[in-house]
């Protein structure tokens, strides 16, 4: 892997934008994650109390599988959470915006839409597959 990090170095006016969707994207998950985890606490509560142990709401399905729905998106979201962090390292140490398969600059628009992508969008692409 080449990396170029003179040519691929953000301008100070598009480090800040980026730190500042970083910071928002950071809030944004971190209430996601707390309102999701008092979702997931509810339910076991909600359970405990319960003495059915697959109780169905009205709509049919059972709450076993909304638990187990809302881990997973909880799971998701704090791994989202370590990607953000890890992205704002890359900002600190200048490899920010540098995919980490081709090391080559990942396209500023890219990085406004997805500011924890860590790869380019052909690489992203080829690693889906």
């Amino acid at each position: 892997m080449t990396t170029q990090h003179r040519d691929a170095a953000l301008s100070p006016s598009e480090q800040a934008t980026i730190r500042q969707l970083l910071d928002a994207d950071r809030q944004r998950t971190e209430t996601r994650i707390a309102v999701l985890g008092h979702d997931r606490d509810e339910m076991i509560q909600s359970a405990a109390q319960s003495a059915s142990d697959d109780e169905h709401d009205p709509e049919g399905t059972s709450t076993a599988f909304e638990r187990a729905h809302i881990e997973a998106l909880l799971d998701q979201a704090q791994t989202h959470l370590v990607d953000l962090d890890l992205a704002v390292e890359r900002l600190h140490d200048g490899t920010y915006g540098i995919c980490a398969k081709c090391g080559q600059r990942i396209a500023i628009e890219r990085l406004m839409i997805l500011p924890a992508a860590k790869m380019c969008v052909g690489c992203a692409a080829h690693h889906r597959h």
